[in-house]
């Protein structure tokens, strides 16, 4: 947790890490939802567990390093780091036995009458225990490394969520050694689920997980002792990386040390089997200096996360939702040249219901193009063997000036970051890792192209990341333009970025940290003097979360003064809307539905002269004031009005997928009752498979 300036005003704020877990809770309210095809609710339960995980590698651990050390304050809701803590265990006590007894008691019954089964040990049949012990002898033993614990054998380095069974033992092995426990690790190269033949299931599909085969099987490996128990756990470590910038000289060596040792970093939650006795639990907590607020139960798998293996194996489509392809803008149609089209009119990329083959065609078109001099892009995230990599090399092979900022800190990525940035400098790529303490997030891409003697910039910017399958899962605005204003700010943030030298005055955008924060409390203050001086009066904003203080007690502010506030935020939101007094006109509703909403968007009345906005930030004091982001206007009137329509009015009229948060900080179903059901994803769809 941050270090803060204490608020004076504690109450008027939700405490972000129990915000984040309610977003966690909205994911799994839809695996309970009947009315979505069932491999997806099992998807929903994985994802809503693997969410999990996350929190705890990374909320959770950075609350109790700060705690271990003493140097924790609250944040701006006031609650002592401690409390945090004891009332993310309380929640996350409730989500873990949640999900389990949706698994059991919903997903499994109904999974097995559409013919998918996974039988429990003490259902297998003589022909199931024979198939899954030739699987065990063949696949897995071979590849298992059994370590008993004794003074030689001390208890081993375990990494950060493998699988692992901790095996209670009686006697002596060939060495007159006495047998108390033993460790086997879940070979990471085997899956941890197998599918049974056909010739052996009773069922069209039929999967048991690779923890069950190894509970099954475990004496195989211990011969001559009695097992007397074997139980499956698995420990969560701090995933943050701390790397001090300033002190080291080559960040990408750094961080590559760094990653070394992530999978096995500080323990901040063991989960282990609720049959596990308490003698074993105690000895896991002791080796991973745990204490009892730390562990957690599971009736059932403790890497039930895994399931989601299965909805790739099944060919069950009525279990899926439908199949889609992206659409391409009518303008880009006919293998026109997209610089023309550029040139004729802006365009706007709406993913995933448009195709980010746009952005692709873009490149292909400009690595190819003997008048295109220079690119310069920006990349966060983009996976694995990213299309654009490929095209960003290919320019360079071919001779033109490439410069591409790689944000080697991207949370997760950064192994990956690493390994694309020297793929890119071995090409001829100038590599840019950015600039010290800010996270580089903005998502540019410009393309310096020679038309008829002068020189012309073109420019794609985009809420979300240069990503090629996200892109099919998240919701995105892109922009491609020839705007010159906007060419001109887009290059000078390139050079501010690469170079040094002062803040720079921007024509058109807005950037964190130097502008946007300051921007969006001013446009904010503008919305409430048109509310005083009864002019139209309005704010819209739709936002991965909302956590800064500053722009959340702004928006009461407004609030008081009389402007409507709507806000659509898919995540965690701090503010406490509906407030008699504080927050009467403001309204916030979170959309969970088959896309990640992930688009930023922010639009405000302006006295009757709108302006539509949309950016790579949320409204969270990281993105404001820690990170370089981009904030970027869309213009052209009848797209800004698209953006209007299918972002906003179209998200704000959702009776389907939509939750509305109170101001005590809990989320409600809001439901059609006798309005005409209506999804905004669903319509969006619509658009593209009418």
């Amino acid at each position: 947790m941050t270090t803060r300036k204490k608020n004076p005003a504690p109450e008027l704020h939700l405490n972000r890490e129990l915000a984040q877990l309610e977003f966690n809770a909205r994911v799994l309210a839809q695996a309970h939802d009947a009315s979505v095809p069932l491999l997806e609710r099992v998807r929903y339960l994985c994802i809503a567990n693997s969410n999990l995980d996350e929190f705890f590698e990374v909320q959770v651990a950075i609350l109790r390093h700060h705690v271990a050390f003493g140097d924790a304050v609250p944040g701006p809701d006031g609650m002592p780091p401690a409390e945090v803590l004891r009332r993310i265990r309380t929640r996350a006590l409730d989500l873990v036995r949640e999900q389990y007894a949706l698994w059991r008691e919903c997903l499994l019954p109904a999974l097995e009458r559409e013919g998918v089964a996974f039988p429990e040990r003490a259902h297998w049949t003589a022909r199931h225990k024979h198939w899954l012990q030739q699987y065990f002898r063949s696949e897995v033993l071979p590849v298992l490394s059994p370590l008993g614990l004794d003074p030689a054998h001390p208890f081993p380095r375990i990494l950060n969520k493998s699988l692992n069974i901790a095996v209670a033992l009686r006697g002596t092995d060939a060495f007159g050694r006495e047998g108390h426990v033993a460790l086997v690790r879940a070979p990471r190269s085997l899956p941890r689920i197998v599918r049974l033949p056909a010739d052996v299931a009773a069922h069209p599909y039929e999967f048991v997980f690779l923890s069950s085969i190894l509970l099954q099987f475990v004496d195989e490996l211990f011969p001559g002792m009695r097992v007397k128990g074997a139980y499956p756990f698995r420990v969560t470590r701090n995933s943050e990386l701390f790397v001090d910038e300033e002190e080291v000289e080559n960040l990408a060596h750094a961080l590559r040390d760094e990653l070394r040792g992530r999978g096995f970093a500080r323990a901040v939650r063991l989960e282990i089997s609720d049959t596990c006795p308490r003698s074993v639990a105690d000895f896991l907590m002791h080796n991973f200096e745990l204490d009892e607020t730390q562990v957690y139960r599971c009736n059932g798998p403790v890497n039930i996360h895994r399931v989601a293996a299965i909805c790739e194996q099944i060919d069950r489509p009525d279990l899926k939702f439908p199949k889609f392809a992206p659409r391409m803008p009518a303008a880009l149609l006919n293998e026109r040249c997209v610089f023309d089209a550029i040139t004729e009119h802006d365009i706007l990329l709406h993913h995933p219901f448009e195709s980010f083959e746009a952005v692709l065609e873009l490149m292909r078109q400009a690595s190819a193009d003997p008048n295109v001099l220079a690119i310069k892009q920006t990349l966060y995230r983009t996976g694995a063997d990213s299309p654009l990599v490929g095209l960003l090399v290919d320019a360079a092979r071919a001779g033109k000036d490439v410069t591409v900022v790689v944000e080697l800190r991207a949370r997760f990525d950064e192994e990956q970051n690493i390994v694309f940035a020297n793929r890119l400098q071995e090409a001829g790529v100038q590599v840019v890792y950015g600039v010290v303490g800010y996270k580089t997030h903005a998502k540019m891409l410009l393309i310096v192209r020679r038309e008829h003697g002068v020189l012309r910039r073109y420019v794609h910017l985009s809420t979300g990341n240069y990503h090629h399958l996200t892109s099919l899962v998240y919701t995105d605005i892109g922009l491609m333009t020839a705007n010159a204003e906007i060419g001109s700010d887009v290059h000078a943030l390139f050079q501010q970025i690469s170079g040094l030298g002062p803040a720079i005055r921007l024509k058109r955008l807005l950037q964190s940290p130097f502008t946007l924060h300051r921007g969006v409390l001013d446009m904010i203050a503008r919305e409430a003097e048109h509310a005083r001086a009864g002019k139209p009066a309005r704010i819209v904003a739709k936002l991965n979360a909302l956590n800064e203080a500053g722009v959340v007690e702004a928006l009461y502010a407004a609030s008081r003064a009389g402007v409507s506030i709507d806000l659509i935020v898919r995540g965690a939101c701090t503010l406490r809307p509906g407030v008699a007094g504080l927050s009467d006109n403001i309204r916030v509703r979170s959309i969970i539905g088959r896309f990640l909403e992930h688009s930023r968007v922010y639009w405000f009345a302006n006295g009757g002269d709108a302006q539509v906005y949309c950016a790579s930030a949320d409204w969270m004091e990281r993105n404001l004031l820690r990170r370089i982001e981009v904030c970027f206007p869309i213009l052209d009137a009848e797209l800004a009005q698209r953006v209007v329509e299918e972002s906003l009015d179209n998200y704000l009229a959702d009776n389907t997928q939509a939750w509305r948060l109170h101001g005590d900080g809990h989320y409600e179903r809001v439901l059609p009752g006798d309005d005409m059901p209506h999804s905004a994803q669903t319509a969006l769809l619509a658009r593209v498979c009418p």
